[in-house]
């Protein structure tokens, strides 16, 4: 039996509310993380009250169905940040982006998070910290401490495609998001950022590898593409994000 759209979206929030323990007392099973995969994969945009992105167009208006801006250059729009459940044990949101738009590389400490892209196109590049921790100071400009990290993903990814997960020391804690054409990413977060929790969202630029010895006697990295030093950052000045409505079915709690 098909489900109808207002049972997937609650459906989702059911599961989500039965794998997630209370302040991230225990981490989710592996058979609980696959079962939520599961359903996420059959979440489609009329679900969550999205079109399926090609109403966006030079007049300005994005997938839900909001004015932005008159004929404005696609890069100057913002990315949409649509918040579904917001609560203790995990967050249910979404996030709607213009081509070219871009999230910069950034940090989900001691969390879990599912993402589905709904729509379009979506390029992730995703790192993790190598341990133990080598760090270096750079002797460039600000003397920035960098940090070794191992990239784990970088690739696109086009609807319809399946549900990535990273986890709190694996599968790209670290990543970055660039809309290769307009598209939509739903995401579970678990436990959600709180910053009194020490889950702080912290920004970061990357630099090759090749730009500092490793400590270990290696000076070349150049045969180590696979690898980058990482250096935190304040928030970018030109992250440009909006809040938008949740026009889907409604959850209940």
């Amino acid at each position: 039996m098909t489900k109808s759209p207002s049972s997937s979206v609650q459906a989702l929030y059911d599961l989500c509310k039965k794998t997630f323990a209370p302040s991230g007392t225990r981490p989710p099973s592996s058979l609980a993380i696959n079962k939520l995969c599961s359903l996420l994969d059959t979440i489609a945009p009329a679900d969550v009250g999205l079109d399926d992105g090609n109403k966006e167009n030079d007049r300005g208006h994005g997938p839900l169905g909001i004015k932005l801006f008159n004929r404005v250059h696609r890069w100057a729009q913002p990315i949409t940040y649509v918040d579904m459940h917001e609560g203790e044990n995990f967050t249910m949101c979404m996030f709607c982006f213009p081509a070219s738009s871009v999230i910069p590389l950034h940090d989900h400490p001691g969390m879990t998070v599912l993402s589905k892209v709904l729509y379009g196109s979506l390029h992730v590049k995703a790192y993790d910290w190598v341990e133990p921790a080598n760090i270096q100071k750079s002797k460039g400009a600000g003397h920035a401490t960098v940090r070794l990290a191992k990239l784990v993903v970088d690739e696109v990814l086009t609807a319809p495609c399946g549900t990535s997960v990273l986890y709190p020391k694996s599968g790209g804690n670290l990543h970055c998001f660039t809309a290769i054409t307009p598209c939509a990413v739903l995401d579970i977060l678990a436990p959600p950022y709180d910053e009194a929790a020490g889950r702080k969202c912290t920004y970061y630029r990357d630099y090759p590898c090749s730009s500092f010895p490793t400590g270990d006697g290696d000076q070349s990295m150049d045969d180590k593409p696979d690898y980058a030093w990482v250096a935190e950052i304040n928030t970018p000045e030109d992250l440009y994000m909006r809040p938008g409505m949740y026009m889907g079915p409604p959850i209940q709690n």
